[in-house]
């Protein structure tokens, strides 16, 4: 497959297994942080800054999401120049998102809002669950990521989606950039004063 070609590509082991432990952990913690601070009632439902129970792509009010977070938002750092040399050309990094997924959930066909012209998924931990990309030659491909490995594509153009969730749980982490262009730059850090800030403090309120 080529990103110039296809509109996708596969970056093998983007990040170490020992980054990958970690943030294994690190997710997992947040979101039983998260728990704990809404069974107690102990954070404001208006809150998203420890994360959210559900979204419009998968209402399913189980499922744990994170904007913004601090260490996955530093992840666009780490791989922005990865993520350049793979698409050819200069990027903005705007922002980190991350679920877990859990049984019998579903990825409607769908693509992405405009600042995430190129966006990643990058497999964290959990059962396998592939991913399937209409690629710019009109061909549906599935694709498979081990921990470690990220799939890049344009996900403003080619539409994406996951069949049924048979597994029990899948840790994914997507980061999102756009090229960087003198009407771009306005988008950088998802119109936030700086990376790892919750989705109050974004300028343009529309969409995760």
């Amino acid at each position: 497959m080529s990103f110039k070609e296809d509109g996708y590509s596969v970056i093998k082991k983007a990040l170490d297994k020992s980054l990958i432990h970690f943030l294994d952990k690190y997710i997992s913690l947040k979101k039983d942080i998260f728990t704990f601070l809404t069974n107690t009632k102990s954070v404001s439902p208006l809150n998203e800054d420890y994360g959210t129970w559900g979204c419009s792509q998968i209402p399913d009010k189980k499922i744990y999401n994170l904007y913004g977070d601090p260490a996955l938002d530093t992840l666009l750092l780490i791989l922005k120049d990865k993520m350049q040399k793979e698409v050819g050309c200069p990027l903005i990094e705007n922002y980190s998102y991350c679920r877990i997924y859990i049984k019998g959930n579903i990825l409607e066909k769908h693509t992405d809002r405009k600042h995430c012209e190129f966006s990643t998924t990058l497999n964290i931990a959990g059962h396998p669950w592939p991913i399937f990309i209409k690629n710019k030659k009109n061909k549906n491909v599935q694709v498979d990521l081990l921990p470690g490995d990220m799939l890049v594509y344009r996900g403003c153009d080619l539409e994406h989606w996951r069949e049924p969730f048979t597994g029990n749980k899948c840790t994914q982490v997507f980061l999102h950039f756009n090229k960087k262009t003198k009407n771009n730059i306005k988008n950088k850090y998802d119109t936030r004063p700086t990376l790892g800030l919750g989705l109050y403090y974004k300028e343009d309120k529309n969409g995760t």
